[in-house]
Formats: C-alpha cells, structure tokens, sequence
C-alpha cells in the first residue's frame, strides 16, 4: 500500500521525537540497584562500589561496548589516598571505561562519578555523627551514572551513524577529591588529541518540578557552547549556564588537559551528602529531561566537528580535599542572587554555631567580598582551623553581621 506524503511525513516526525526519549523505568531500575543498602553507600575502593562497578559493566557488555581499561577489560586501576585532605591510608579503586567505534576522526567523553560517601566513614557527611550510616547516593551520583549508561544505550543503538566515537567513563575516587578523574585524564585510552569535548553529569536527578532548571557549566571553554546550550531550552527544562570549566566535579580534569566541557547539575538540595539521598526522591521524568538535552547538544551540526578551546577566567583550583575549613552549609548553585545562596545548614558546623539559616544570602567571609559559588569557595581555601572571621548575611531584607569560626 502507497503511503500518502504527508503521512510519510508524519511518520518521519513520530521517529525522531522518539529518537530523543529516554525510558524512565530504566533510569529508574539503574538508580535503584546502585543505590541500594546492599552496596553500603559506594564508598571508595569498598566491597560496595565493586558491586557496582560490576553492575556498571554488565550495562556496557550488554551494549556490547569495547572494553577500554585495563587488561583487556573495563576496569582501570589507580591509587588513592583517603581521608578530608588525602592524610588517610592508600587504597586501590577502578574507573570503568567502554567505547563505541563509529569509525570517526573524533571522540566525545561522556561520564559521571559512580563512588559516593559509603558508611561516612571516608569524610564529607553532612550528617552530624554520620559514621557507619549508609549513604546511598542515589542522585549523588547514581543519577548521573544512569545518565551515561543509557546516553550510551541511546548511541549504540541509534540509526543515525555518528560523527564522533564515544568513550563512556564511569569515575571512582570523586568524593576524595577527583582521583578516579585525574587519574584517566593522565592515562587515556584513546590519543588525547582526538578528544573533541567532554560532558559530565554530577547529580542530575532532582529537577525541581516547579523552577524546572538545570544548571550547565562549562560553556565558556568552547565557542559555540553559549548560545548552542541556551537555544535548547523550551517549556519542559530551562538552563542557567556557567562560563567556568573548573568546579567540583570531574570535568575540572578533562578542561585542566585543554578540552572543551560541560558539565550538568540539577541543585542542590537538603539531602545532599546525607544518607536520606535515596531513591525515591528522583525525578525520573526530570533525568529524562536532562538526557534529553544532553543527546540534541551532542547530535547538533555545531558538534560534530573538533571544537575550539577557550581557557575559562575562574583561576578556582577544585577538588574538595583542597578546603582546609568548613562551614557546613550547602550552597545554591542555581541562584541568581548576588553572593552565596545557602539551601541548607548542618548541624553542628561552623555555619549553623554562627547563626546562618537556610535562605540566607553570605555577601562576605572575613576580608573577601562574596559574589557567587565561586568566589565562596576561593575565600573558604584562604582560611585556617580555628580561625574567626565575620561573615555578612542578608537575610530577607536585613544585613547581619556573624562570627563563625572554623
């Protein structure tokens, strides 16, 4: 039977838009099995997190993805040093790595941090007396371990042949301050040089329904990322995009070899770095959303060939073993507000002895005057143990000086 064209048509329109879906009852199914009690919180170089690095693999030979680490397999080892500030014993941990050949000149990373806090044991709880509590991590960052497996089921299994290669990473070693990253940055699979870009997801899972808002950094390191990002917006996700390729998360390794990022974030929010970061507070719906951003960037005419490099002007070195201090507070990372949004205190820090609320906007820390995140952090790395400075607040519409020592 002769089809009519404009039912042709309309069959063409129905097969890319379901080129762009992203099934949520998988994203679902990865999260929950990553983020179950049984893997302890996915502590690094843990019998938890080999359960799922396991898991991971099973997800790229079911794909049927080279293997890319060592050996022959997906595994690649590295060293690490535990601890708040690296001081704690060596350990051994593995990023897993797997590659989908599409016979092009070009390479596009695409990964996510899989370890998380396991029994709080290994620092950077934000639970008062948080150890041997299982964190599961369940959006920090089973959500963006989710978020790479099925992108590389989307590219595996997509009709139109891609231009890149991809090589998909799955990161240890991230909570201690981006071993795991820097370590296959330093140690490539592939030749460097054919890198064309690199996205990370790091906590991707908590769209908020209402503001419906992802945050993507990383779009001054390249040209076309800007004003590419942006025009994807539309009335299912809006984007607040971030010039700087240095943050606290993996893709600071990968900008830090002179390569094009992105990097995406949903929030943060009062479960960050607790053991109530579980499952059942994703929005799957929301992750779909995202995953779908992600692949239409990837699968633009302006990303198909080798992108230029921009060096971004945040001189921020990141890594959270890099912080001396604390203040127990959990910043707003898609805030428009001038200064540092705080989302959520915990108890027993420096912030919450000192009077800081959530809601609270912190304008200055000691002696440096507080714009946004980023500026926070720089004056945070400037401060010693014990030390007391006076941080000013605005609180609604009142200013208030605080004294919080560290």
């Amino acid at each position: 039977m002769k089809l009519p064209l404009s039912v042709l048509l309309l069959l063409v329109v129905v097969c890319i838009v379901h080129a762009q879906d992203f099934d949520q009852t998988r994203i679902k199914k990865h999260i929950q099995t990553l983020a179950d009690d049984k893997l302890e919180g996915r502590g690094t170089g843990t019998a938890g997190e080999k359960k799922a690095a396991a898991y991971i693999e099973a997800q790229f030979k079911k794909l049927k993805l080279q293997p890319k680490g060592d050996n022959n397999g997906y595994l690649q080892a590295f060293t690490f040093k535990g601890g708040a500030h690296g001081e704690g014993p060596e350990g051994k941990a593995n990023n897993i790595a797997a590659y989908l050949d599409n016979g092009a000149a070009t390479t596009i990373i695409i990964g996510a941090h899989y370890d998380h806090l396991g029994l709080g044991e290994q620092s950077g709880s934000l639970e008062a007396n948080s150890k041997g509590m299982i964190h599961n991590g369940a959006d920090d960052n089973a959500s963006g371990v989710a978020g790479v497996i099925e992108l590389a089921n989307y590219f595996t299994k997509n009709k139109i042949k891609e231009k890149n290669n991809f090589l998909f990473l799955c990161f240890s070693g991230e909570e201690l301050g981006l071993f795991g990253s820097k370590y296959i940055a330093d140690h490539l699979p592939v030749d460097l040089s054919t890198i064309n870009y690199m996205v990370n997801m790091d906590m991707v899972g908590r769209l908020d329904p209402q503001t419906k808002t992802v945050v993507v950094h990383g779009t001054g390191t390249s040209p076309v990322w800007e004003t590419l990002v942006k025009g994807f917006e539309n009335d299912n996700i809006k984007i607040k995009t971030d010039s700087s390729g240095v943050g606290p998360s993996d893709h600071t390794s990968f900008y830090l070899k002179d390569l094009p990022v992105l990097h995406f974030f949903t929030g943060s929010h009062s479960d960050y770095h607790k053991p109530s970061d579980d499952w059942q507070k994703i929005n799957y719906a929301g992750e779909a959303e995202v995953l779908k951003l992600i692949a239409k960037i990837i699968e633009s005419p302006q990303t198909q060939d080798k992108l230029a490099f921009l060096k971004t002007k945040s001189k921020q070195q990141a890594g959270r073993s890099a912080f001396k201090v604390t203040m127990g507070v959990m910043p707003s990372y898609s805030s428009t507000a001038v200064g540092l949004q705080v989302d959520g205190v915990t108890e027993g820090k420096p912030g919450q002895k000192a009077g800081i609320k959530a809601g609270d906007i912190i304008t200055q820390l000691g002696d440096y005057e507080i714009k946004d995140v980023y500026s926070y952090m720089d004056a945070l790395g400037k401060f010693e143990k014990g030390q007391t400075v006076q941080a000013k607040v605005k609180r609604g519409e009142e200013v208030l000086t605080l004294s919080v020592t560290f």
